[in-house]
Protein backbone atom coordinates (compact mmCIF):
# COMPACT_ATOMS: atom_id res chain seq x y z
CA UNK A 1 0.00 0.00 0.00
CA UNK A 2 1.07 3.82 -0.67
CA UNK A 3 -0.28 5.50 2.72
CA UNK A 4 -0.26 4.58 6.03
CA UNK A 5 -2.32 1.51 5.86
CA UNK A 6 0.97 -0.71 5.23
CA UNK A 7 3.57 -0.22 8.09
CA UNK A 8 6.94 -0.51 7.85
CA UNK A 9 8.15 -3.82 8.52
CA UNK A 10 11.72 -1.99 8.99
CA UNK A 11 11.86 -3.28 12.76
CA UNK A 12 12.68 -6.90 11.38
CA UNK A 13 14.88 -6.02 9.25
CA UNK A 14 18.79 -5.37 10.81
CA UNK A 15 19.97 -3.47 8.23
CA UNK A 16 16.92 -2.32 5.98
CA UNK A 17 19.05 0.83 4.91
CA UNK A 18 20.73 -2.03 2.82
CA UNK A 19 17.29 -3.34 1.01
CA UNK A 20 16.76 -0.16 -1.21
CA UNK A 21 16.86 0.13 -5.20
CA UNK A 22 18.80 -2.01 -8.36
CA UNK A 23 18.17 -2.87 -11.49
CA UNK A 24 16.55 -6.14 -12.11
CA UNK A 25 18.60 -9.07 -13.52
CA UNK A 26 20.73 -12.33 -12.53
CA UNK A 27 23.88 -13.60 -14.20
CA UNK A 28 24.26 -16.75 -13.56
CA UNK A 29 22.76 -20.20 -12.19
CA UNK A 30 24.03 -23.63 -11.00
CA UNK A 31 22.10 -26.37 -9.57
CA UNK A 32 24.58 -28.86 -8.40
CA UNK A 33 27.06 -28.67 -5.88
CA UNK A 34 28.49 -25.50 -4.11
CA UNK A 35 31.10 -24.33 -6.76
CA UNK A 36 34.75 -22.82 -5.41
CA UNK A 37 33.99 -19.45 -4.24
CA UNK A 38 30.19 -20.10 -3.83
CA UNK A 39 28.58 -19.73 -0.29
CA UNK A 40 26.76 -23.64 1.18
CA UNK A 41 23.24 -23.24 2.31
CA UNK A 42 21.99 -26.19 4.30
CA UNK A 43 18.50 -26.88 6.01
CA UNK A 44 15.11 -27.66 5.34
CA UNK A 45 12.90 -25.58 3.39
CA UNK A 46 10.33 -23.72 5.98
CA UNK A 47 13.18 -24.17 8.70
CA UNK A 48 15.98 -21.07 8.47
CA UNK A 49 19.16 -21.57 6.49
CA UNK A 50 22.47 -22.30 7.47
CA UNK A 51 25.06 -20.52 5.61
CA UNK A 52 28.33 -21.43 5.34
CA UNK A 53 31.72 -20.54 3.06
CA UNK A 54 34.78 -22.61 1.96
CA UNK A 55 37.39 -21.79 4.76
CA UNK A 56 40.50 -19.80 3.44
CA UNK A 57 38.08 -19.38 0.07
CA UNK A 58 37.89 -16.36 -1.99
CA UNK A 59 34.10 -15.51 -3.23
CA UNK A 60 33.73 -16.10 -6.65
CA UNK A 61 34.29 -12.68 -8.66
CA UNK A 62 31.21 -12.80 -10.35
CA UNK A 63 27.37 -12.74 -9.53
CA UNK A 64 26.27 -16.52 -8.27
CA UNK A 65 22.48 -17.69 -8.65
CA UNK A 66 21.81 -21.06 -7.31
CA UNK A 67 19.02 -23.13 -6.80
CA UNK A 68 19.35 -25.21 -3.46
CA UNK A 69 16.13 -26.80 -3.20
CA UNK A 70 13.31 -27.11 -6.60
CA UNK A 71 9.74 -26.69 -5.59
CA UNK A 72 6.73 -27.77 -7.22
CA UNK A 73 3.94 -26.40 -8.93
CA UNK A 74 3.48 -23.68 -11.12
CA UNK A 75 6.90 -21.28 -11.41
CA UNK A 76 6.34 -17.68 -10.40
CA UNK A 77 5.84 -15.88 -13.80
CA UNK A 78 6.69 -11.78 -14.78
CA UNK A 79 4.53 -9.80 -12.05
CA UNK A 80 3.11 -12.51 -9.84
CA UNK A 81 2.96 -11.85 -6.37
CA UNK A 82 5.10 -13.76 -3.74
CA UNK A 83 5.53 -14.22 0.01
CA UNK A 84 9.06 -14.82 0.76
CA UNK A 85 11.21 -16.10 3.42
CA UNK A 86 15.15 -14.82 3.56
CA UNK A 87 18.04 -14.14 5.13
CA UNK A 88 21.33 -12.20 4.50
CA UNK A 89 25.06 -12.96 5.57
CA UNK A 90 27.91 -10.97 4.63
CA UNK A 91 30.78 -13.48 3.40
CA UNK A 92 32.38 -14.92 6.29
CA UNK A 93 30.45 -12.72 8.66
CA UNK A 94 28.41 -15.75 10.17
CA UNK A 95 25.81 -13.54 11.72
CA UNK A 96 22.43 -12.04 9.62
CA UNK A 97 22.23 -8.99 8.50
CA UNK A 98 18.55 -8.85 8.23
CA UNK A 99 15.56 -11.28 7.23
CA UNK A 100 12.68 -12.72 7.81
CA UNK A 101 13.31 -15.53 10.31
CA UNK A 102 12.69 -13.37 13.87
CA UNK A 103 10.20 -15.80 16.13
CA UNK A 104 7.22 -13.25 17.16
CA UNK A 105 7.39 -12.09 20.73
CA UNK A 106 4.06 -13.91 21.42
CA UNK A 107 4.88 -16.67 19.91
CA UNK A 108 1.23 -17.62 18.32
CA UNK A 109 1.57 -14.64 15.50
CA UNK A 110 2.74 -15.69 11.80
CA UNK A 111 5.89 -14.46 11.54
CA UNK A 112 6.49 -11.37 9.51
CA UNK A 113 7.58 -12.19 5.43
CA UNK A 114 8.37 -10.38 2.71
CA UNK A 115 5.32 -9.44 0.00
CA UNK A 116 6.11 -8.65 -2.96
CA UNK A 117 5.22 -8.66 -6.96
CA UNK A 118 7.92 -9.44 -9.32
CA UNK A 119 8.96 -6.65 -11.19
CA UNK A 120 8.12 -3.92 -8.89
CA UNK A 121 10.34 -2.45 -6.33
CA UNK A 122 10.17 -3.58 -2.93
CA UNK A 123 10.68 -2.44 0.72
CA UNK A 124 13.03 -5.30 1.71
CA UNK A 125 15.23 -7.15 -1.08
CA UNK A 126 17.18 -5.27 -3.63
CA UNK A 127 15.48 -5.85 -7.26
CA UNK A 128 18.23 -8.59 -8.43
CA UNK A 129 17.27 -10.76 -5.42
CA UNK A 130 13.88 -10.68 -6.19
CA UNK A 131 14.44 -10.99 -10.34
CA UNK A 132 15.77 -14.32 -8.77
CA UNK A 133 12.32 -15.83 -7.55
CA UNK A 134 11.20 -15.69 -11.08
CA UNK A 135 11.13 -19.03 -12.92
CA UNK A 136 11.63 -20.59 -9.58
CA UNK A 137 8.51 -22.81 -7.91
CA UNK A 138 6.71 -22.47 -4.66
CA UNK A 139 8.95 -24.27 -2.37
CA UNK A 140 11.79 -23.95 -3.66
CA UNK A 141 15.04 -22.04 -2.22
CA UNK A 142 17.16 -19.62 -4.22
CA UNK A 143 20.99 -18.32 -2.95
CA UNK A 144 22.06 -14.89 -4.34
CA UNK A 145 26.18 -14.38 -4.10
CA UNK A 146 27.45 -10.84 -5.74
CA UNK A 147 28.98 -7.90 -3.86
CA UNK A 148 26.72 -5.43 -2.42
CA UNK A 149 27.73 -2.93 -5.17
CA UNK A 150 26.50 -5.01 -7.43
CA UNK A 151 23.47 -6.37 -5.88
CA UNK A 152 22.19 -3.02 -4.49
CA UNK A 153 23.68 -0.45 -6.98
CA UNK A 154 23.55 3.10 -6.15
CA UNK A 155 20.93 2.29 -3.55
CA UNK A 156 23.53 0.78 -0.89
CA UNK A 157 23.90 3.15 2.05
CA UNK A 158 27.55 2.82 2.83
CA UNK A 159 27.47 3.91 6.46
CA UNK A 160 25.87 1.00 7.54
CA UNK A 161 28.68 -0.40 7.64
CA UNK A 162 29.19 -2.72 4.19
CA UNK A 163 31.35 -1.47 1.56
CA UNK A 164 30.37 -1.80 -2.14
CA UNK A 165 33.12 -4.91 -2.96
CA UNK A 166 31.85 -6.98 0.23
CA UNK A 167 30.19 -9.88 -1.24
CA UNK A 168 26.76 -10.99 0.10
CA UNK A 169 24.94 -14.49 0.29
CA UNK A 170 20.94 -13.97 -0.05
CA UNK A 171 19.05 -17.04 0.81
CA UNK A 172 15.81 -16.28 -0.38
CA UNK A 173 12.61 -19.43 0.23
CA UNK A 174 9.49 -18.62 -2.13
CA UNK A 175 7.07 -19.49 0.40
CA UNK A 176 4.11 -19.05 -2.23
CA UNK A 177 2.94 -17.08 -5.33
CA UNK A 178 -0.34 -16.00 -7.31
CA UNK A 179 -0.97 -14.49 -10.00
CA UNK A 180 -3.66 -11.42 -10.07
CA UNK A 181 -4.25 -9.10 -12.82
CA UNK A 182 -3.77 -5.90 -11.55
CA UNK A 183 -7.17 -4.39 -13.10
CA UNK A 184 -8.93 -7.68 -11.34
CA UNK A 185 -11.97 -6.91 -8.77
CA UNK A 186 -14.53 -8.19 -7.29
CA UNK A 187 -17.56 -10.24 -9.07
CA UNK A 188 -20.94 -10.33 -8.03
CA UNK A 189 -23.92 -8.49 -6.52
CA UNK A 190 -23.52 -6.12 -4.12
CA UNK A 191 -25.39 -5.99 -0.96
CA UNK A 192 -26.59 -2.67 0.43
CA UNK A 193 -25.21 -1.34 3.41
CA UNK A 194 -26.10 -2.27 7.13
CA UNK A 195 -27.87 0.34 8.66
CA UNK A 196 -25.38 3.11 10.30
CA UNK A 197 -22.54 2.15 7.78
CA UNK A 198 -21.84 4.01 5.18
CA UNK A 199 -23.11 3.51 1.43
CA UNK A 200 -20.74 2.04 -1.12
CA UNK A 201 -20.45 2.59 -4.97
CA UNK A 202 -17.78 0.86 -6.50
CA UNK A 203 -18.01 1.82 -10.57
CA UNK A 204 -15.22 -0.91 -12.49
CA UNK A 205 -11.93 -0.15 -12.59
CA UNK A 206 -12.38 3.03 -10.47
CA UNK A 207 -11.53 3.74 -6.76
CA UNK A 208 -14.98 3.39 -4.76
CA UNK A 209 -17.63 5.83 -4.04
CA UNK A 210 -17.80 5.97 -0.14
CA UNK A 211 -20.39 8.10 1.65
CA UNK A 212 -20.80 8.69 5.25
CA UNK A 213 -24.20 8.66 6.92
CA UNK A 214 -25.42 11.95 7.57
CA UNK A 215 -25.90 12.81 11.41
CA UNK A 216 -24.22 9.54 12.53
CA UNK A 217 -21.55 9.62 14.90
CA UNK A 218 -18.56 6.67 13.84
CA UNK A 219 -18.69 3.41 16.08
CA UNK A 220 -16.27 2.86 18.88
CA UNK A 221 -15.93 -0.79 17.52
CA UNK A 222 -14.76 -2.55 14.46
CA UNK A 223 -17.31 -2.74 12.15
CA UNK A 224 -17.34 -5.54 9.40
CA UNK A 225 -19.73 -6.31 6.45
CA UNK A 226 -19.21 -8.86 3.03
CA UNK A 227 -20.73 -6.77 0.28
CA UNK A 228 -19.96 -8.84 -2.35
CA UNK A 229 -19.73 -12.73 -1.22
CA UNK A 230 -16.52 -14.64 -2.94
CA UNK A 231 -15.98 -18.26 -3.62
CA UNK A 232 -12.28 -18.88 -3.12
CA UNK A 233 -10.66 -19.65 -0.25
CA UNK A 234 -10.45 -18.49 3.72
CA UNK A 235 -7.69 -15.99 4.12
CA UNK A 236 -5.12 -17.56 6.72
CA UNK A 237 -3.17 -14.96 9.13
CA UNK A 238 0.33 -15.18 7.38
CA UNK A 239 -0.38 -14.82 4.01
CA UNK A 240 -0.03 -12.23 1.25
CA UNK A 241 -3.13 -11.17 0.64
CA UNK A 242 -3.76 -9.82 -2.87
CA UNK A 243 -6.70 -6.52 -3.27
CA UNK A 244 -8.01 -3.94 -4.29
CA UNK A 245 -8.76 -1.18 -1.49
CA UNK A 246 -9.93 2.22 -1.32
CA UNK A 247 -9.80 4.52 1.76
CA UNK A 248 -11.83 7.26 3.27
CA UNK A 249 -11.52 9.69 6.65
CA UNK A 250 -15.42 9.20 8.29
CA UNK A 251 -14.98 12.65 9.80
CA UNK A 252 -15.09 14.42 6.21
CA UNK A 253 -15.35 11.87 3.55
CA UNK A 254 -12.52 12.37 2.13
CA UNK A 255 -10.38 9.60 0.04
CA UNK A 256 -6.69 9.74 1.48
CA UNK A 257 -6.05 6.40 -0.82
CA UNK A 258 -7.14 4.10 -3.19
CA UNK A 259 -5.06 1.13 -5.25
CA UNK A 260 -6.52 1.80 -8.05
CA UNK A 261 -4.68 5.57 -7.76
CA UNK A 262 -1.24 3.80 -7.99
CA UNK A 263 -1.15 1.10 -10.56
CA UNK A 264 -4.40 -1.41 -9.14
CA UNK A 265 -3.39 -4.63 -7.36
CA UNK A 266 -1.55 -4.62 -4.20
CA UNK A 267 -0.51 -7.31 -1.47
CA UNK A 268 0.48 -7.01 1.81
CA UNK A 269 0.95 -9.97 4.48
CA UNK A 270 -2.47 -10.28 6.70
CA UNK A 271 -2.67 -11.36 10.78
CA UNK A 272 1.08 -10.10 11.36
CA UNK A 273 0.92 -6.62 12.41
CA UNK A 274 2.38 -5.55 8.94
CA UNK A 275 -0.79 -3.71 8.36
CA UNK A 276 -3.29 -1.80 11.12
CA UNK A 277 -5.24 -4.17 13.34
CA UNK A 278 -8.47 -3.29 11.99
CA UNK A 279 -7.28 -4.64 8.41
CA UNK A 280 -5.70 -7.97 10.45
CA UNK A 281 -8.97 -8.21 12.50
CA UNK A 282 -11.12 -7.45 9.38
CA UNK A 283 -9.71 -9.72 6.85
CA UNK A 284 -8.25 -13.00 8.19
CA UNK A 285 -11.11 -15.47 7.59
CA UNK A 286 -12.91 -13.43 4.93
CA UNK A 287 -13.09 -15.31 1.52
CA UNK A 288 -11.00 -14.70 -1.80
CA UNK A 289 -13.58 -12.91 -4.02
CA UNK A 290 -15.01 -10.94 -1.11
CA UNK A 291 -15.93 -7.57 -1.42
CA UNK A 292 -15.54 -6.22 2.37
CA UNK A 293 -16.74 -2.68 3.94
CA UNK A 294 -14.20 -1.84 7.49
CA UNK A 295 -15.06 0.51 10.19
CA UNK A 296 -11.73 1.16 11.91
CA UNK A 297 -11.63 3.79 15.20
CA UNK A 298 -8.30 4.82 15.67
CA UNK A 299 -7.33 2.75 18.26
CA UNK A 300 -7.29 -0.09 15.74
CA UNK A 301 -5.94 2.65 13.28
CA UNK A 302 -3.06 4.40 13.69
CA UNK A 303 -4.32 5.93 17.44
CA UNK A 304 -0.72 4.32 18.84
CA UNK A 305 1.25 6.77 16.19
CA UNK A 306 0.46 10.18 17.22
CA UNK A 307 2.71 11.47 14.16
CA UNK A 308 -0.06 10.08 11.88
CA UNK A 309 -1.59 12.52 10.13
CA UNK A 310 -4.50 9.67 10.66
CA UNK A 311 -4.02 9.18 14.12
CA UNK A 312 -7.34 10.87 15.58
CA UNK A 313 -9.34 9.56 12.49
CA UNK A 314 -11.70 6.88 12.10
CA UNK A 315 -10.87 5.16 8.83
CA UNK A 316 -13.49 3.61 6.14
CA UNK A 317 -12.17 1.37 3.68
CA UNK A 318 -13.71 -0.86 1.18
CA UNK A 319 -11.42 -3.94 0.01
CA UNK A 320 -11.71 -6.39 -2.74
CA UNK A 321 -9.98 -9.67 -1.89
CA UNK A 322 -8.42 -10.94 -4.90
CA UNK A 323 -6.02 -13.69 -4.01
CA UNK A 324 -3.25 -14.72 -1.65
CA UNK A 325 -0.13 -16.20 -1.43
Amino acid sequence: MNYNVKRRVAAFLAVPALLLTAACGSDDESNGDAAAGVAEVKGKFGAKPEISVPKDGEPSAKTETKTVLEGSGSAVKASDFVRLDWTVEKWGGAEALGGTWAAPADGKTPRRQSVDQIGKQSQQLPAKVLDAVKGKKPGSRTLVQGTAGELIGQGLNTSSGIAAKDVLVWVVDAVGAATVDAKAEAKGEQAASEKGLPTVKAPSQKAATITIPENTKAPKDLKQQVLIKGSGKKVEAGQGLIAQYTGVKWEDGKKFDSSWDHGGATAFQIGTGSVVVGWDQGLVGKNVGDRVLLVIPPALGYGASPDSELAKNTLVFVVDILGAA
